[in-house]
């Protein structure tokens, strides 16, 4: 067990290192960006769907203009639309993220235009359902990279590096009301796979983007002192420290306490078994923290 911890600690000390940090968001974005244009070619457009946020504004506008005899390719769309919005939320989240998620938005659409997918079923149900978990698949990748994939995206994290909570369910509801306008146009039927592709790809980035997501730290130790000086140096968070009686040792103990995001954790624990390799550490999800807590900024 002390080994995998220290091999996870190695990595997470590698992944430090600016340069490495660079390549792997641009690797990230890349990823992202072609796993876009692979679904949209495969799954969403031979389902006669349209996807969340500007990119599915986009189509939508596109899929309008085809009616009227008007190209208006979604590629030049997703950038109209990207551009005022990240200008407006970079101060929010930084200037890093919003470049990276700039060129995400970027290399999407050139693949689009560059490269040709042919789909793999000829079922709608198939294709939504299969589109929407790689479509939020690829949103994930984005945003484990420290970038996302723009539009709503944008907004949605500003809002969360603000007041530290989710807003993806607001984003699915905001969703409905162009899916219904696509509806009235394209037939309910493509408007109610639309949202379920949305749902599905949107319960994806929930149950695996956790940068916001709060747990506590219980420990029990005998090396309280150390234990804590060892956590202090090494976070932003504060702890508690009370003195205790183990209940069969009948010798004293420490019970600390600390709330960190999610993402932190790892580091946590090892840090603490370095200290006292002994040290027993329950995790708990926290539901709801009041009070002062450092969020580290998006990089």
């Amino acid at each position: 067990m002390n080994r995998i911890m220290g091999i996870i600690a190695f990595i997470n000390k590698w992944k430090r290192h600016k340069h490495v940090r660079m390549g792997l968001t641009l690797a990230a974005v890349i990823l992202s960006a072609f796993v876009q244009a692979y679904v949209l070619q495969v799954f969403v457009r031979p389902a006669g769907i349209i996807s969340g946020g500007f990119t599915g504004l986009s189509m939508l506008i596109e899929s309008l203009g085809g009616l009227k005899g008007v190209c208006i390719p979604m590629q030049v769309s997703m950038l109209v639309f990207n551009i005022p919005v990240a200008l407006m939320c970079c101060k929010g989240i930084s200037i890093r993220f919003t470049v990276c998620s700039l060129l995400q938005v970027v290399l999407s659409s050139i693949f689009l235009q560059i490269l040709n997918f042919y789909p793999i079923f000829n079922d709608e149900v198939l294709n939504v359902i299969f589109g929407g978990v790689l479509f939020g698949g690829g949103i994930v990748i984005a945003l484990k990279g420290n970038a996302s994939t723009g539009g709503t995206d944008f907004i949605a994290l500003y809002v969360s590096n603000k007041t530290g909570r989710s807003i993806w369910t607001y984003v699915f509801f905001g969703n409905a009301v162009m899916y219904c306008l696509y509806g009235s146009v394209f037939g309910w039927k493509y408007a109610g796979y639309s949202i379920i592709f949305q749902f599905i790809s949107t319960r994806m980035i929930s149950a695996f983007h956790h940068r916001y997501d709060l747990v506590t730290l219980q420990a029990t130790t005998m090396k309280g002192p150390e234990v804590v000086d060892a956590y202090i140096r090494h976070s932003h968070h504060g702890i508690s420290c009370t003195e205790s009686i183990g209940g069969y040792s009948k010798k004293k103990m420490y019970l600390l306490n600390t709330v960190i995001s999610s993402y932190e954790v790892n580091d946590a624990v090892h840090v603490m078994q370095e200290a006292d390799e002994h040290v027993i550490i329950n995790v708990i999800k926290t539901e709801q923290f009041v009070g002062r807590f450092y969020r580290a900024p998006m990089e």
